[in-house]
Formats: structure tokens, C-alpha cells, sequence
């Protein structure tokens, strides 16, 4: 399958990201999240490796305007990542069935 980066096109970490795997010559497959969003397979795997509350940016003004966090239920709070692709936390950075949230080099440098 190979890599691949959900991001934002203006995401800081997004960017550092995808300059990460290009300098080691890794390709990968860019998909812009506000765009295109996580089809509903490809957030059964990413939540299941990283888990559902690690997908969500709490700083955005989104996940304060919906109140999240009073929010207990789980697939609720499923639910609603999948609508909004703007709660997503980025990059999300998936392998196969690995995935990462952030930039997280130390275990991308296990992926290569």
C-alpha cells in the first residue's frame, strides 16, 4: 500500500511531513483531509491503531463550538469526526495497518 499523509495543505506539520519522506526518497500519496476526509474503513484503521480521542484536535474552534468535550459516547463522537473533517488532528500519517497522529519521525525512521 505504501504511505500515506492525510493532511491539511496549510498544516505546518502536514508540510515538515511530507518533507520528511521526501528527503529519504519514500514515496508516498499525499490526500488533503479537509478535501476528501477518511472514508469509514480508513478511520476503523487509523482509530484502531491510535485510538479515537487522539484523532481529535481539541484547539480548533470547531471542537469547542460542538462541545466534544461533555460528549461521552463513543461512536457519537465518531460519528461526528466523520462529518467534520476539521476536527481531524494532522497529519495523519498511515502504513499498512500502523498510523500516526502528528509529526512523529521516531516511528516513522521504523516504517523505511
Amino acid at each position: 500500500m505504501g504511505i500515506q499523509i492525510f493532511g491539511a495543505t496549510k498544516c505546518f506539520d502536514t508540510k515538515k511531513a511530507e518533507r520528511y519522506f521526501k528527503e529519504r526518497k519514500i514515496k508516498y500519496q499525499f490526500i488533503d483531509l479537509f478535501k476528501y476526509g477518511l472514508s469509514k474503513g480508513e478511520l476503523a484503521n487509523v482509530k484502531a491503531a491510535v485510538g479515537l480521542n487522539n484523532l481529535f484536535n481539541q484547539d480548533t474552534g470547531e471542537y469547542k463550538r460542538l462541545n466534544l468535550q461533555y460528549i461521552g459516547s463513543s461512536s457519537v463522537r465518531e460519528e461526528i469526526l466523520f462529518k467534520n473533517p476539521k476536527l481531524y488532528k494532522t497529519p495523519i500519517v498511515r502504513n499498512g495497518k500502523n498510523a500516526t497522529v502528528g509529526y512523529q519521525p521516531d516511528v516513522w525512521k521504523d516504517w523505511e
